[in-house]
């Protein structure tokens, strides 16, 4: 069954792929579409046998991998809870992009090819999720930020697609390189990149682990002096060993994840077509890096600082993208920073150790955030393909069943809920939670976390209902045509919106108590890493009423503060904006975070380009080497060619020289 779940997709791809040209696009789209449906159905039933079924974790063999000196690498698949939570995730919302697309892509003339990346992408992503070891996660990994950048550019013709594509892949690439020696620090470490040789170690490793004091004594009861790991020039002993190692795989999560400061690449990936960017933000790539952390939990408990940093640029990025969603104009970008700000969500609950929290927050906010980018690809459809939301307005009675998909989407997002009962939608579940852990952790950022987490959401809510009141209240501001041709989608594009909504609304109520709740023991197993002196996940149930209400009043505020200023008053945004140009240009530029890069990266990298093809490349070894010496040959040729005239009288005059000169030495040769 796991082999099916898993290399379905990959003959998906090869038969689109291959073969797309020969079986025409509509069979690709049929061919590829059915192999997930058929690999997700296998998938939950997978959930219900190994998560909810009892089921002890145990190893899937494939084939053997590498094996060279002492590393032996098997390609297996790794089947716990983790796992099957991951395969529900990305097989449900790659089939049902899949199925969505049949509509959506309907005139393109490239659809089995989009079809084929489309079931490379999920391919790619299943064999990093059911991976055994690290070297096996890395080719998933790699395999998935190959896709995104097909699947970004696809539209290569597209300026702007394939500058995106460009930037995904080599903003990725920094963060792949902190991956790849995370990995070779592990094996330094433990030897062996295998998961189930690292846990083992990795439970003796230090004489204690968790966070706060524990952790510090931890670190302090280990002999400093000890080398084990030599790093940039610093000999590092094993409690800072471990920690250099969990930052540098941290630091491949920051570019997969998309978190401050590898976070460029996320907004531009908007430049695919909009099934992309659903599978890419709820499912896929932005997933792996949080997998990536709770995978590794046991190694990531071990050293406190690497948690706080964890939390730290999960609280700052959670922050930033909401600030900067509150002025976007296009309706993709406005999402694509909602995922930004979420996933700092599920990393703060990573480096509060709230492990479930974080996996629980990815598996409902793959529902409502395919819900959103579907519900916005179905609005551009409608529209004439028209992203920005300045020319939209007036939709809700021309697209009714669109609308209210989005507004599903809208509410499970914004964490619409009564707090402290279990009527509430998905999101309310898991970002609550998240919340109310930041409260309760004992991390040295929690405190600051909490208070960020509350303020990001009130964001989160304003800007959700500003897209929401943009788009599809209010007078019309489009043109007259384009409102005329304004219709419905088909059912083909529909029904995988009904399917995500359910989910938005129920996966939280059904799913609540096995992954942070009564049944977490018996849910996740072995699966998660959770420390004894970890309490956590016992103490946010007791948090004070007051932190229950904090982001439901936080959604509440942005509630009303997008209704005054988008239905009441919407003159408001116009003279704010106005007033605060600074801080308008500030958001509206993302905190001029490209500007920066390109100022302190992309400009020298191309002056030092120039200076070494031209100067160094041109003058220098072209003009000293080849170049030269062909030039030289050439001018003394120009001047031999020259004596070649063709005429009689100087070949005879040439000859008298030649016979002159031979006699002239001949006599001062015999007088000597």
């Amino acid at each position: 069954m796991y082999h099916l779940i898993v290399f379905l997709p990959l003959i998906g791809f090869l038969i689109a792929g291959l073969g797309g040209r020969q079986i025409g696009a509509a069979a690709s789209e049929y061919v590829t579409s059915g192999l997930l449906v058929i690999s997700a159905i296998l998938s939950w039933v997978a959930f219900f046998t190994v998560a909810l079924g009892g089921a002890e974790s145990f190893t899937v063999p494939v084939l053997r991998f590498i094996q060279s000196g002492n590393l032996d690498v098997d390609w297996a698949f790794r089947i716990d809870t983790l796992t099957v939570v991951m395969l529900v995730v990305v097989t449900t919302v790659s089939s049902l992009v899949h199925i969505y697309s049949i509509g959506y892509m309907h005139h393109d003339p490239n659809r089995p090819r989009f079809f084929a990346y489309l079931s490379l992408f999920t391919f790619a992503m299943l064999m990093l999720v059911t991976s055994d070891n690290l070297v096996q996660m890395f080719f998933g990994w790699e395999g998935v930020g190959l896709a995104s950048y097909l699947l970004i550019g696809f539209w290569y013709k597209k300026p702007s697609a394939s500058a995106a594509a460009i930037k995904a892949f080599v903003v990725n690439r920094v963060g792949d390189f902190g991956f790849a020696l995370g990995i070779f620090g592990v094996y330094v470490l433990f030897g062996s990149v295998s998961f189930e040789t690292i846990f083992a170690a990795a439970a003796t490793y230090l004489p204690a682990g968790g966070h706060g004091e524990a952790a510090a004594a931890a670190d302090a009861a280990v002999q400093h002096g000890d080398t084990v790991l030599t790093f940039l020039g610093y000999h590092l002993d094993k409690a800072a060993a471990i920690t250099a190692v969990c930052l540098l795989l941290f630091m491949g999560a920051m570019g997969k994840s998309a978190q401050v400061p590898l976070h460029t690449w996320l907004p531009d990936a908007m430049e695919g077509p909009t099934p992309v960017s659903a599978l890419i933000h709820a499912a896929t790539m932005v997933t792996a890096g949080v997998f990536l952390v709770a995978r590794m939990s046991p190694l990531f408990e071990l050293s406190h600082t690497a948690l706080t940093v964890v939390t730290v640029v999960g609280m700052i990025t959670a922050f930033f993208a909401a600030t900067v969603g509150l002025v976007q104009n296009d309706i993709k970008r406005v999402i694509a920073y909602s995922t930004c700000s979420q996933l700092g969500y599920m990393f703060v609950a990573l480096g509060l150790g709230f492990y479930s929290a974080a996996i629980f927050h990815l598996f409902t906010h793959a529902f409502f955030k395919a819900l959103l980018f579907l519900g916005s690809g179905s609005v551009i459809h409608a529209v004439s393909d028209e992203q920005d939301m300045r020319k939209m307005g007036g939709l809700r009675k021309l697209i009714p069943t669109t609308y209210w998909m989005m507004f599903i989407g809208t509410i499970a997002l914004t964490g619409v809920g009564i707090p402290a009962t279990i009527i509430g939608t998905a999101g309310f579940f898991s970002k609550d939670a998240i919340i109310e852990g930041a409260f309760m952790g004992h991390n040295v950022a929690a405190p600051v976390a909490f208070a960020l987490l509350v303020v990001a959401a009130m964001f989160t809510s304003f800007y959700s209902w500003r897209l929401m009141f943009m788009t599809f209240h209010g007078k019309p501001r489009a043109s007259a045509d384009v409102m005329h041709h304004v219709h419905e989608s088909p059912m083909v594009m529909l029904v995988p919106l009904f399917i995500l909504a359910a989910g938005a609304l129920f996966a939280g109520v059904i799913f609540h108590e096995y992954f942070i709740g009564e049944y977490y023991d018996e849910f996740w197993k072995a699966a998660l890493y959770l420390l004894p002196d970890n309490h956590i996940l016992h103490e946010f149930h007791e948090v004070p009423m007051w932190v229950k209400l904090a982001p439901f009043v936080a959604m509440l505020l942005g509630l009303l503060g997008a209704w005054y200023m988008y239905i009441r008053s919407p003159e408001t945004p116009v003279a704010l904006a106005a007033q605060n140009r600074g801080l308008y240009a500030f958001l509206l530029n993302k905190w001029y975070f490209d500007e920066l890069y390109d100022f302190l990266f992309v400009r020298p990298a191309k002056r030092l380009g120039a200076f070494l093809w031209k100067d160094v490349d041109g003058r220098v070894i072209d003009g000293l080497g080849p170049d030269g010496i062909a030039a030289r040959v050439q001018g003394v040729t120009a001047r031999v060619v020259k004596l070649q005239s063709g005429y009689l009288y100087h070949y005879a005059f040439a000859m008298l020289i030649g016979v002159a000169a031979l006699i002239t030495w001949m006599m001062l040769r015999s007088s000597v």
